[in-house]
């Protein structure tokens, strides 16, 4: 883009439009195709065209910023791609995003309201509010922290039964019978974690010395306050973070003691301790529901076909695209990801699927985020794609909901009793993960908000080892107090992505609504689902009512969520017990 009159016809002369040739394209025709942007006439009549390009010009940078994040993330031992990667982020992705700045203040300044964009303009003026030109080189130090972060977690590997295995890849030991051998791997998990404290405790140190200068910069008192402007949460406050955390102690609580004591009890131990949350309680085996990525697919695309022909499309054009990256292996990231290719208009999902239950979920949490991507990205402009990300999570997890009944289907995962038994837990792992939630989400909180006390690492185990005590009550930790405490180190959300973790719970609760909606009518849950995604950028409690449930904090509406959840378990104990 060169001039003005080039902009209105939609052209981008100079950008090559392949993300693996343009991620090496020089800074200035980039640079150039934003001021020519920022020059070029705005009013009703070129408002549309000027949308169309500046969407034209975000979706190639950002595309080819998720291409690179996804090859560095399959590929952590490669040094070329983590430097490409780099190089990127530091010559294009963070400049552009200063550029990006003079377009959200010509477009708030005209007074211009297009269809769809009062979210979108209420962030841009937040936006413009906290950019501070010299928060640019902490964003790129920022970003160079975080790959080291995924780094020595990538690089975590241990012998077991001779053989070099990833963390994860141990997971599936945790779910045999044979309790030493859990233990055993337990311990193998937390020794090379802990081999790791040092370094990840100096990256902690060093975090805080990037984080907190920005929302000094940006004219804040805390880093809580700055980052709560740049996420965009406008519908709830810290206060009710709290209040949230309140509930759940008080609903949420005593039914994961619940949960804990009916699985000490039918494992005939008289202490649980933490390896003996994976294994099956009723004396079968290990839930194993597929035996590579190939057939984790192909079961997935079964159910998403039985349960909507629409969403088993958008899978179906994921598979056919490549756009899926799902087994474990060495040298790639931990955790799992659906990112977006803005340029195609088409979801990506990352995963480290080593065969069992979990893997499943986390394959239909992932798929509900590129559900939502296909939806959204039918909108005409970049600025409507992005909905919040609270009820982001809830297209995830509702997903997970809502596709847990066709898995026993044919072609599918599970035989009835094993499909109940997975679905037992889990609805036993979302009561579980609400106080898991409220540790994370209170100790960033107290981070920020006492900065000085969380330079130190020893102080952080010590304040991460409380909210233990307070939420997470029914394990025996004794003699494990340094693996509880150093809890922070294994939560990548406090390291890579401060304070996006409540998310989850809120969602959590409104995708246990629509999950209620579903046993009611599952063809109008299903429907109220599909219609909250096609919105794209919303307010929070204008979303949920579109999901037809409610975006709430309190105890009295958490509360019947969780006597929901135990009514389920209860009437899927039968099935599970064949």
């Amino acid at each position: 883009m060169t001039s003005s009159d080039t902009i209105a016809r939609g052209e981008v002369p100079n950008l090559p439009t392949d993300p693996e040739i343009f991620a090496t394209s020089p800074w200035e025709p980039v640079q150039g195709a934003f001021r020519a942007l920022a020059a070029a006439k705005l009013d009703a009549s070129t408002l549309s065209a000027w949308l169309d390009d500046w969407t034209r010009l975000h979706a190639l940078i950002d595309e080819t910023y998720n291409v690179l994040a996804v090859a560095a993330a399959c590929d952590t031992e490669n040094t070329e791609k983590e430097k490409r990667y780099q190089q990127y982020v530091e010559r294009i992705q963070l400049p552009a995003q200063a550029e990006a700045d003079a377009l959200k203040r010509k477009l708030v300044e005209s007074g211009l309201a297009p269809e769809g964009f009062t979210v979108p303009l209420r962030q841009m003026r937040a936006d413009i509010e906290i950019f501070r030109e010299a928060n640019q080189p902490l964003k790129v130090k920022e970003h160079e922290l975080r790959q080291r972060y995924r780094k020595i977690t990538g690089a975590q590997m241990v012998e077991w039964d001779g053989e070099r295995k990833t963390v994860a890849q141990l997971g599936p030991v945790l779910q045999e019978t044979d309790r030493a051998r859990r233990e055993a791997a337990w311990r193998a998990q937390m020794t090379r974690w802990l081999q790791d404290r040092d370094a990840i405790d100096a990256l902690w140190a060093e975090f805080l010395d990037v984080r907190l200068p920005m929302a000094a910069n940006a004219g804040f008192a805390n880093y809580r306050d700055y980052a709560w402007k740049v996420m965009g949460r406008f519908d709830y406050s810290p206060a009710d973070c709290a209040a949230f955390r309140d509930a759940i102690e008080q609903t949420v609580v005593p039914a994961a003691r619940r949960i804990y004591a009916k699985r000490r009890a039918r494992l005939g131990v008289d202490r649980l301790r933490p390896w003996d949350l994976n294994v099956e309680i009723r004396g079968s085996e290990p839930l194993r529901p597929f035996a590579n990525g190939t057939q984790l697919e192909e079961r997935a695309a079964t159910i998403f076909e039985r349960l909507d022909p629409v969403l088993g499309g958008y899978f179906g054009a994921m598979r056919a695209e490549g756009l899926l990256d799902l087994e474990n292996r060495e040298g790639k990231a931990p955790g799992g990801f659906c990112t977006g290719f803005d340029q195609r208009r088409r979801p990506f999902i990352l995963m480290n699927a080593v065969g069992i239950h979990n893997d499943v979920q986390t394959m239909l949490h992932e798929a509900g985020h590129a559900f939502h991507a296909f939806e959204v990205y039918r909108l005409p402009h970049h600025q409507r794609w992005a909905a919040p990300m609270e009820f982001c999570e809830v297209a995830s997890m509702s997903m997970e909901l809502l596709a847990a009944p066709c898995l026993s289907a044919p072609g599918a995962f599970y035989s009835d009793a094993d499909a109940a038994r997975a679905r037992i837990e889990h609805l036993e792992e979302i009561v579980l993960f609400w106080p898991y939630m409220a540790v994370v989400d209170a100790f960033q909180h107290w981070v920020y908000e006492h900065p000085a006390d969380a330079r130190d690492a020893r102080r952080c185990d010590a304040m991460w080892a409380g909210l233990w005590a307070r939420f997470m009550d029914g394990v025996d930790w004794t003699d494990l107090e340094t693996e509880a405490a150093t809890g922070w180190h294994r939560k990548l959300h406090i390291h890579l992505y401060p304070f996006y973790y409540v998310e989850y719970g809120l969602a959590q609760l409104g995708a246990v609504q629509v999950f209620g909606n579903s046993l009611a009518d599952p063809t109008r849950a299903l429907a109220g689902y599909k219609r909250a995604l096609a919105i794209g950028a919303g307010t929070l409690p204008e979303l949920f009512a579109a999901a037809d449930v409610k975006f709430a904090f309190d105890a009295r509406t958490l509360g019947a969520a969780v006597n929901l959840v135990e009514q389920a378990m209860d009437s899927l104990e039968g099935a599970a017990s064949v």
